[in-house]
């Protein structure tokens, strides 16, 4: 085992898949200088840095993709796939349906997605939800440095589109620049064993939508992705000292959804938290409620803590509007433990 940063892992596992592969590469812009390292290794050809157009280089990943390629398009923020979402939603996600199979598109979106820095509601989004509610599309978020590298090979291998997303808070190279234009003073709430951990000496694909138990409990189930797991973690340590024993859940995977790990899990416990950084309404914490509601024939107790409005750029509103330790705990404490 050897130990890295989040960024670190991803670049590693990207690294590995090229020198295997010299079908992938990668398109987005200003690459020349954010994979230098990958640059210098595999030549102009195999990393193209684009103009600032996202409809136009994601439009070229898909039509490489259907030509054999495997693209790996960065999208410098989830925010900005809006710009490109006919090249993503009404075309990469249906080919395969539309053509019988007879056409695959195996290309992955890389994009960083995320709040917590005071960067706004228009740079902040998680949007995963919106983007698994596409069929034809997986989407995936990894919590922690292992996952990070092992789930890109997963998504670089899959042959379908795939969404990659690294939350802000975990990756190094974010840090640098959160900490900057006017933020010199301002904290963040930064996961330490998120950002930083071990990771296996050779990247390995894990199994598409397979999510992960990091904790098992027998009075609650927390259910989260991203950078809300470590979240989740802290909360359920404080809950261990009021005698409540707390199931953790990483999802890993927004789709496809684990259902399985979910109902087994909420069966045992039949209280159910969702922690979701992506929008409240119309999105996965709605989801796994009506996975449960229809899977599970006894009662449960539900609740989540979601993004509930526009994130605001003012630290102060941000940090209420976000999930948090303590909306956490606020909701797990409503619920009645016999």
């Amino acid at each position: 085992m050897r130990t890295m940063e989040f960024a670190e892992a991803i670049e590693s596992a990207l690294k590995q898949a090229m020198s295997e592969n010299p079908d992938i590469f990668l398109l987005g812009e200003d690459l020349h200088t954010l994979r230098v390292n990958l640059l210098a290794q595999f030549g102009k050809e195999r990393v193209q840095s684009t103009p600032i157009s996202e409809s136009a280089f994601l439009g070229a990943g898909v039509s490489a993709a259907m030509a054999g390629l495997r693209p790996i398009v960065e999208i410098m923020l989830v925010d900005f796939i809006g710009v490109a979402a006919d090249a993503l939603l009404n075309h990469a996600a249906k080919v395969h349906a539309f053509s019988g199979g007879k056409w695959s598109v195996p290309l992955v979106v890389r994009a960083s997605c995320g709040g917590g820095y005071g960067d706004g509601g228009q740079h902040e989004q998680s949007l995963w939800g919106w983007l698994a509610h596409i069929p034809g599309i997986n989407v995936v978020v990894p919590s922690n440095p292992a996952d990070a590298g092992n789930l890109l090979l997963s998504a670089i291998e899959a042959d379908h589109p795939v969404i990659y997303l690294e939350h802000k808070l975990l990756a190094d190279y974010w840090l640098d620049y959160m900490g900057t234009g006017g933020r010199e003073n301002v904290t963040f709430d930064i996961p330490e064993a998120g950002a930083k951990g071990e990771v296996p000496n050779k990247w390995q694909p894990l199994p598409i939508g397979e999510a992960k138990i990091l904790r098992e409990g027998s009075d609650l189930t927390m259910i989260s992705l991203g950078v809300s797991v470590h979240r989740c973690i802290e909360a359920a340590a404080i809950l261990t000292n009021e005698d409540i024993s707390t199931e953790i859940i990483d999802l890993r995977w927004v789709s496809p959804l684990d259902t399985s790990c979910i109902i087994n899990s909420v069966s045992k416990t039949h209280r159910v938290i969702v922690v979701d950084e992506d929008y409240l309404r119309f999105g996965l914490s709605g989801e796994i409620a009506a996975i449960v509601a229809e899977e599970i024939n006894s009662k449960f107790q539900f609740g989540r803590v979601c993004t509930d409005f526009t994130i605001p750029f003012n630290r102060n509103l941000e940090d209420n509007i976000l999930p948090n330790v303590n909306r956490i705990l606020d909701v797990a404490r409503a619920f009645t433990y016999e």
